[in-house]
């Protein structure tokens, strides 16, 4: 491989929106980000469900789910 052309490889402070901050490595030295593990939906269990016209109890009477 050639030398000096890939970027430095750095220890980077990442920071989210909520307050979370964390350590990665990458060629910048900090990062701000908008969502992260600790307040993204999926990952906290807060996640909802979108009923629409009732399409959620349709499917469970149509297919006799509790």
């Amino acid at each position: 491989m050639r030398k000096d052309i890939h970027p430095d490889y750095v220890e980077c402070k990442v920071t989210c929106a909520c307050g979370n901050t964390f350590q990665t490595k990458t060629n910048k030295e900090a990062l701000s980000i908008d969502i992260c593990n600790e307040c993204h939906p999926f990952f906290t269990g807060s996640e909802k469900i979108l009923d629409a016209a009732g399409r959620v109890e349709k499917f469970k009477n149509k297919y006799k789910l509790s």
